[in-house]
């Protein structure tokens, strides 16, 4: 498989090759780099599959798909998801959309390339599952459903949102491409899968993405104060990412009625100063925790009803926390012992905020 410039300057991926032998068109994985798509990329290529990853490594790094390099079935193409031409593509088999930055410390940051992202990113690849009658997959969020005034969260539920604040760019954003979807489904009857994602984590998580799992593992092991945003009690529920993308993989293999969504999660529901706590444990670090101000529009509650994944999808996470944590912990300490950067990096700032909460600049002590 090849990729070659078109006339306009645009990548043009070239499958036909080896499709013509039979073999099955690849799968495109677009946000293939991210955390979720790089663990996707690499389950499909233990599986035998072909795989395109599409990524333009705005919030991702090269490097965690360099070993995928040396797989025959594995083709990289650095592209934005929001400007690529449904042509640039001979035949692919199916389609997975991951492609977002999901951090606020990210998409903050440029809300119109993260809102553009999901609109016209979702109806590109739309069009190109419809010419080649591709199922695909959108990795929409919890974030639907704003600061819920149900609970647990059901599929059911329209969300409460607010449109003008900071998040609005990503709420709103997932929320039209699920619109999308929907449009594409009853138009073209293009076959969509959407699944609402919660909280995931696991080995290989950027420390640039400012999520908490990652954020309090790094400060526990550099013996610095957990950060934790307002009282500490507002809840989440935190799905191993193996497990996750079990869940994601069984959407796309079985038949559905309608588009979804489907909430895919892990329904285990726990206060991020319990996180705070439970890391230290696991850890055995005697690091303190600091307050700090909580964030606008921060949702105070999260917890998925799964119970349509687990009828459906036959699925149910089954990794405990505990479990999952431990692992994580685990891949920290040999990255850093690898002296990978980004760690370094990070616990060079964990240190510095650390010394400037003991100044009393900021942070008060729990």
């Amino acid at each position: 498989m090849t990729t070659a410039a078109k006339p306009n300057g645009k990548p043009r991926v070239n499958t036909s090759a080896s499709t013509r032998r039979g073999q099955e068109a690849p799968i495109l994985v677009c946000g293939g780099a991210g955390f979720l798509g790089s663990h996707l990329c690499a389950r499909l290529l233990r599986e035998g599959k072909r795989v395109i990853c599409l990524d333009n490594f705005c919030t991702s790094d090269e490097a965690v798909v360099e070993p995928f390099s040396s797989e025959p079935g594995f083709k990289l193409v650095r592209a934005d998801v929001a400007e690529i031409e449904e042509s640039s593509f001979e035949r692919v088999s199916a389609i997975y959309n991951l492609a977002c930055a999901a951090s606020p410390i990210h998409y903050q940051k440029a809300p119109l390339d993260t809102l553009f992202t999901s609109v016209h990113g979702m109806d590109r690849l739309l069009r190109l599952a419809r010419r080649c009658n591709a199922r695909i997959f959108q990795a929409s969020t919890s974030e639907i459903y704003g600061h819920p005034t149900i609970h647990p969260q059901v599929e059911s539920y329209w969300g409460h949102v607010n449109t003008m604040g900071p998040r609005a760019c990503y709420d709103e954003g997932k929320r039209c491409a699920e619109t999308l979807c929907y449009i594409y489904h009853d138009q073209y009857a293009v076959p969509v899968r959407v699944g609402r994602i919660f909280n995931t984590y696991g080995p290989g998580m950027r420390m640039s993405d400012g999520r908490v799992v990652i954020n309090f593992i790094v400060q526990a092991l550099a013996g610095e104060p957990l950060t934790v945003y307002g009282d500490g009690q507002q809840t989440r529920s935190f799905c191993y990412v193996d497990d996750l993308i079990d869940a994601i993989t069984r959407m796309m293999a079985v038949s559905l009625d309608g588009v979804g969504p489907i909430n895919i999660g892990n329904p285990v529901e726990i206060t991020v100063l319990e996180l705070a706590q439970r890391i230290l444990r696991l850890t055995g670090s005697r690091s303190s925790i600091v307050v700090q101000p909580l964030p606008q529009d921060d949702p105070p509650r999260r917890k998925p009803d799964i119970s349509l994944a687990a009828r459906l999808l036959d699925w149910t996470p089954s990794t405990d926390l505990d479990t999952g944590l431990t692992r994580t912990i685990e891949d920290v300490e040999r990255r850093l012992e690898r002296q990978d950067a980004a760690l370094i990096a990070a616990v060079g700032r964990a240190r510095a905020a650390s010394a400037t909460r003991r100044v009393g600049i900021a942070g008060t002590a729990l």
